[in-house]
């Protein structure tokens, strides 16, 4: 416990805002300035973590903000604010969270006899339960797998096998998909289904158990389990942009404790705010944003359960509720700035976030103009918690990832695994010798070659590359197998799909590689035309759009090859999947030239 208290008192898991607020629409964190974060340099240099031998989110942070409301020290906003389509509401205060989630805890332990150590899949849509299957597997020590719902049955039966998980719990829909493989998954001895409508049956279904009556018949009491720090706590399939989803395992301190970094310093967050992250459960940003970084920080995680990202809905959402924090991934934003977003008043709202990809500038700056916000990007994978970030204390250069986290020891490095200077390109590499910082993976599960050639020399290499400038911040160029080659020049695919989405035909874009005989490769581009240029002469939108990322950037950057697509393949999580087409590219262009 004397460990704890001092990660508390380091960290500052209770910041000074913490007093009572009587209304939801006031908070006591401005939207002119940061509330945790006033001096990059010194919280650079001074900032440290105490890892105590033993750990655990539900007990240490839930239950502990649960303790604070008893006694009067957090206000009366919810720790969950969920809403849905048809205006139904939901709130549940810490003391409710962790009074529910020892339900579930119970129900996981003795309805299903899952022991500490066992893997357990869960694959549901924005419904509350998701939060307290959360808390309730870190009190187990069980390992909590997530998923999307949008996984077919050969996905869901590849992570089963991957996974050797006991058991899988899921909504109605998905259980008629897991149906189709579950004789094919060997170690799956346990099926719960979640109805949205509790009064259907599923008792005809064989196989399944109602996870609402293993909930309705369980101990209401639980005493957390005793779980060290370095124990596994949770495992992500990592989003695919480049290869197969690899099994990435974080312990219970990597994100039970790492996000700290993540909500103090780039959400920015306190027991006053308000913080909406539209992530998908199944995505490691969910995780970031709706479980952990906020509830590190002791504010509420407002949820809006909708079936697909929908303009009006989101923009609609901002507007009537007093939501304070913002963060979504950049083709939402590109979508969200397409409207007139004059027409909305954000009342509450001081700070918006994105992460996931790169933000494209114009887009940053029509949001401002739309709603006097600026966008602050954050960097990080599955695998860390935010390793760089354009935070609320340093000034904001669209198109810049930001600078290097406090904590992190984040750099550009060489091939050979050395530092660079500013200017150069490089891999974005986290320093972990001598020293493992907390807020990185512990390993990719079953695959100890993968897991050490993601190291080179003392550094945890990303797989991105980069560089930074004279003031330390750090510019995108691609992933490492994204950056094309042509004619001797590297030409990373952000800075001409920068340049493509300029122009008001371009709604969003993919760059990639091309063969060609005489260069080697070539930039292609992959356009989705804006509305009002569905039908427009597609030869003369080419060389208008050739010349207009001449006259934008260095002119052997343009595409000598634009395809207009309806769509982009996409990763589950939402992230473009370029390698799908530079493979097909390469697979039919070849063909034709070689």
């Amino acid at each position: 416990m004397k460990q704890l208290r001092t990660w508390i008192q380091l960290v500052k898991i209770w910041p000074k805002q913490l007093k009572q607020v009587q209304s939801y629409g006031r908070t006591l964190c401005t939207v002119s300035s940061a509330a945790n974060f006033t001096n990059y340099e010194d919280e650079k240099k001074n900032f440290k973590i105490n890892v105590p031998e033993y750990f655990n989110f539900a007990k240490d942070v839930i239950d502990r903000w649960a303790e604070a409301e008893k006694k009067g020290e957090r206000g009366h906003i919810p720790a969950l604010w969920w809403v849905d389509d048809e205006d139904n509401q939901l709130k549940w205060n810490f003391r409710e969270l962790s009074e529910k989630s020892m339900r579930v805890a119970n129900a996981l332990q003795h309805g299903l006899g899952l022991e500490k150590g066992d893997r357990v899949i869960v694959i549901l849509p924005r419904q509350p339960e998701w939060w307290l299957l959360n808390i309730a597997c870190i009190r187990t020590g069980t390992i909590l797998i997530p998923g999307t719902t949008q996984l077919t049955a050969k996905d869901i039966k590849t992570r089963l096998n991957q996974s050797h998980a006991k058991c899988l719990i899921t909504d109605e829909r998905t259980s008629h998909v897991v149906d189709q493989i579950a004789k094919e998954c060997p170690d799956l001895e346990a099926k719960v289904v979640v109805m949205e409508n509790q009064e259907n049956e599923v008792s005809t279904r064989t196989g399944w158990k109602d996870f609402h009556s293993l909930c309705a018949q369980s101990n209401k009491t639980h005493e957390c389990l005793d779980t060290k720090s370095s124990d596994p706590m949770t495992i992500f399939f990592t989003s695919g942009t480049t290869a197969l989803p690899k099994m990435c395992e974080h312990s219970h301190a990597s994100y039970g404790m790492g996000h700290v970094i993540t909500g103090r310093f780039w959400l920015d967050l306190c027991p006053t705010d308000i913080h909406w992250n539209n992530s998908d459960t199944g995505w490691a940003k969910s995780a970031w944003s709706n479980v952990f970084a906020p509830w590190i920080q002791g504010a509420c995680v407002f949820v809006h359960h909708t079936p697909k990202f929908d303009v009006k809905k989101t923009l609609n959402t901002l507007q009537t509720y007093p939501i304070t924090t913002f963060c979504t991934a950049p083709t939402a934003y590109r979508l969200l700035v397409q409207s007139d977003l004059k027409k909305y008043k954000f009342h509450s709202l001081r700070h918006a976030i994105s992460a996931g990809e790169p933000l494209n500038p114009e887009v940053t700056d029509e949001w401002y103009e739309g709603t006097g916000q600026v966008i602050r990007e954050g960097y990080g994978q599955s695998e860390t918690c935010l390793l760089v970030g354009s935070f609320r204390c340093i000034e904001n250069k669209p198109g810049s990832m930001g600078k290097p986290s406090p904590w992190f020891d984040t750099t550009i490095v060489d091939d050979s695994g050395r530092e660079v200077g500013p200017n150069t390109e490089g891999d974005i590499a986290v320093k972990v010798k001598p020293n493992r910082p907390i807020g990185l993976f512990t390993k990719y599960v079953d695959d100890p070659e993968m897991t050490s050639s993601a190291h080179k020399g003392d550094y945890y290499i990303t797989g991105d590359r980069a560089y930074r400038d004279d003031d330390g911040y750090f510019w995108f160029v691609g992933r490492s197998d994204d950056v094309i080659n042509s004619a001797g020049y590297r030409i990373g695919p952000f800075e001409v799909e920068n340049a493509l989405i300029e122009h008001p035909s371009v709604a969003e874009s993919a760059v990639v590689s091309s063969p060609d005989k005489q260069r080697g490769e070539v930039v292609k581009a992959f356009v989705i035309l804006s509305e009002q240029y569905k039908n427009a002469d597609k030869d003369e939108l080419r060389k208008g759009l050739q010349e207009h990322v001449k006259q934008v950037t260095a002119p052997y950057k343009y595409p000598r090859k634009i395809d207009f697509v309806d769509e982009l393949p996409k990763t589950v999580s939402g992230k473009i999947r370029r390698v799908e087409l530079r493979n097909q590219e390469w697979h039919t262009g070849s063909e034709n030239i070689f």
